[in-house]
Formats: C-alpha cells, structure tokens, sequence
C-alpha cells in the first residue's frame, strides 16, 4: 500500500470564525464555508484544511488524512489496525480510519467521484 501524500489536515476548534481567521492570517484562502461553522481553506496545492466547530465539552483535535488513489490501497500489514473500513463521505470521496501501534487515528481517503 502507498499513500500519495496528505490530503487534508481536519481540525476542530471552540470558534470556527477565530480559527479560519488565524490560517487566512497565515496565507491560506477561504474555498468554502460551509454554513454551519466549518469550512475548508487551502494555500496553494497543498494539502486542504478542514476545520470544523465542535461544542466546549470537546476538546479541540487535529487529524491527518492520507490521499489514496482507491480502497485497493488498504494496508494489509497486520501492524496497521483498521478501526473503521470505507464508507461513503458526505463530499462524494470514501474514508476510512487506522490506528497505529501508539494509539493515533490515522484516515485515508479516496479521490471525490465524477
């Protein structure tokens, strides 16, 4: 299996307008919101950044999602814990989530269809 590099860094955060701020702060430029405080901003063609408003019960999270041409590219290595298989995104692409030997989530993700 090989990835083709980092798709997307998903971030939660407490303020959706404060974080989004912060990242145009730093060059990157709003392609969406969402209406529903989370949107995605991307700097050049790197990797995009989703980020997404979660309650203060939750603590705010940053996520690591690997580009894969297709689910062929499941890792089979025993090393490599599957916690969730594909399933369909609500933007047309296929996630799945890993977990490696220190506990961390780790997603793949398929190209949108069409």
């Amino acid at each position: 299996m090989t990835t083709e590099g980092i798709q997307a860094v998903y971030l939660t955060t407490h303020n959706w307008g404060k974080a989004a701020k912060f990242f145009q702060a730093l060059g990157y430029t709003l392609e969406f919101d969402t209406g529903h405080n989370s949107g995605q901003l991307r700097n050049g063609v790197n990797p995009y950044i989703f980020i997404a408003e979660v309650p203060q019960t939750e603590e705010p999270a940053t996520r690591l999602v690997f580009r894969v041409p297709n689910e062929s590219a499941v890792p089979t290595d025993p090393i490599v814990e599957v916690v969730t298989p594909f399933s369909d995104t609500h933007w047309g692409s296929r996630e799945m989530t890993m977990r490696d030997p220190d506990g961390r989530l780790w997603n793949l993700e398929t190209p949108p269809k069409g």
